[in-house]
């Protein structure tokens, strides 16, 4: 599937803005099933100062805000090919070791309400494909998909407890709960072409869960799904804090708005 891509971040502050640095994984990356046709990026109100690949083979660019701005604009469009591998990536890449995808961090930490999740669905006769399947329908049955509850520090404990998150909080609980049944699992940020329209308000999140014989499996509890030829990848993680598309510190100045402008559509090729 060839997907176009047009996402634009506007920060607009109160007061000009004295300094300010921004993380950004926004470059898709070329990975198994996925193909980067073009991608480009452009800022208003601030300038690229490096870029590099992170230890998840992100790609990640810093950008800083120029002095005395009061609007920092971050435009990206490009087109992604895609495959339909059935949600297996397969095997690993980065510099950190599959062993550092069990470890819990401050996001995932599981507590009495995680823990109790996943006794509740125990281990399935037909797997572990089969038990992580069960594991992500418990989590959507137990945590509500409604915005306005949960924020980005939000940890995976406390989203359970709310019972009501967005997708970055059905990947946490997910990767907290798969962790504790000793599975390898990570957080990806991406986009999602939506099937009833092309305009969106955010970007989107799944988890991932390493597997004997598969590598990589992709798991959308929001969807219920695992992810296919709509589905970008832009960057993977621990959890959030690793993978998020936009990071960073401004000082001298209060976000005073943020507006989102995300489009993903299918592409035909012409003949």
């Amino acid at each position: 599937m060839r997907l176009a891509i047009r996402h634009t971040t506007r920060y607009r502050f109160a007061e000009p803005v004295a300094y300010g640095l921004q993380r950004l994984r926004l470059i898709p990356k070329g990975t198994q099933g996925q193909t980067v046709l073009d991608w480009t990026m452009e800022y208003e109100g601030a300038r690229e100062e490096l870029s590099y690949d992170d230890q998840n083979f992100n790609h990640v660019t810093l950008v800083s805000v120029i002095e005395g701005a009061t609007e920092v604009v971050i435009s990206c469009r490009g087109t992604v090919v895609t495959e339909d591998r059935a949600g297996v990536l397969g095997q690993h890449a980065g510099h950190l070791p599959l062993w550092a995808f069990l470890g819990h961090t401050k996001l995932t930490q599981p507590g009495p309400r995680i823990k109790q999740l996943v006794a509740s669905v125990g281990h399935s006769d037909d797997g572990v494909v089969a038990t992580l399947h069960n594991l992500s329908a418990a989590i959507r049955e137990r945590v509500i998909y409604d915005t306005g509850h949960t924020m980005v520090d939000t940890t995976a404990e406390d989203a359970v407890a709310a019972g009501h998150g967005v997708c970055q909080d059905h990947a946490q609980i997910f990767i907290a709960a798969a962790r504790c049944l000793e599975v390898p699992a990570r957080y990806v940020s991406g986009y999602l072409m939506m099937n009833d329209r092309v305009e969106q308000e955010a970007t989107h999140a799944w988890a991932e869960a390493w597997l004997d014989g598969l590598g990589w499996v992709g798991f959308d509890v929001s969807n219920g799904i695992s992810p296919d030829p709509r589905y970008v990848r832009l960057a993977t993680g621990r959890d959030y804090a690793d993978a998020a598309p936009i990071s960073g510190i401004n000082y001298g100045a209060v976000t005073a708005d943020l507006f989102v402008a995300l489009a993903v559509e299918q592409q035909t090729v012409q003949q």
